[in-house]
């Protein structure tokens, strides 16, 4: 409902607060959701499937997230099923980082190794793989660690885990910063085009 000035309040949960997603907060600041009478609350849900709960359980009007996690919904029989309506980004953010600082980087490198993932299902673990297949390596050829919390990979690899590990900035930077990694590859340049990121509602909204 409308408040008493007018402007509609609308609470937006996004799967993860990065750079990756600047356009959205420039219209934020710029004041372009105002311009359109939308009160906009950004919350963070610190991944998918956490940015998914809160759009089914109403604690969320609109959800920004992996295109996937609606598909998911909607096989589980969801009668008011999520419903992507606008992208963000249509290229992969993330970075492959490596221990050490080559230019010859080959993804066949990464077979027998140990590799920081994403959450088995996510966006971003099923396009690595994909990058993986499309330059002819298996993905049970890898030794892909699926455990660790989005935000934490980055600490773990500083930590000593791992021989590769997929960060988005400014997680790939801080890494290269510290002298803890080195980025040799991007995911986004290696996948090509696809529906990344996108807005989703509950089809009754």
């Amino acid at each position: 409902g409308k408040k008493d000035n007018g402007m509609k309040k609308v609470v937006l949960n996004e799967v993860a607060h990065s750079i990756f997603y600047a356009p959205q907060y420039v219209a934020i600041e710029m004041g372009y959701f105002k311009d359109a009478g939308i009160d906009l609350v950004l919350e963070t849900g610190f991944g998918a499937d956490k940015t998914m709960t809160a759009l089914i359980s109403g604690n969320a009007d609109i959800g920004f997230m992996g295109s996937e996690s609606t598909i998911y919904a909607y096989a589980e029989g969801s009668k008011d099923y999520a419903v992507n309506f606008a992208g963000l980004t249509q290229r992969a953010g993330n970075f492959v980082v490596a221990r050490e600082n080559t230019d010859s980087f080959s993804y066949e490198d990464m077979i027998g190794k140990d590799v920081l993932g994403g959450r088995a299902g996510g966006t971003p673990e099923m396009v690595y793989e994909y990058v993986l297949r499309e330059n002819g390596v298996s993905p049970s050829e890898v030794k892909i660690d699926q455990s660790i919390d989005f935000g934490s990979t980055a600490a773990a690899f500083s930590g000593g885990q791992g021989d590769y590990t997929i960060e988005f900035e400014p997680s790939a930077t801080a890494l290269e910063q510290s002298g803890d990694g080195y980025v040799v590859a991007s995911i986004g340049v290696d996948s090509g085009y696809l529906p990344y990121t996108a807005f989703c509602a509950k089809e009754s909204y």
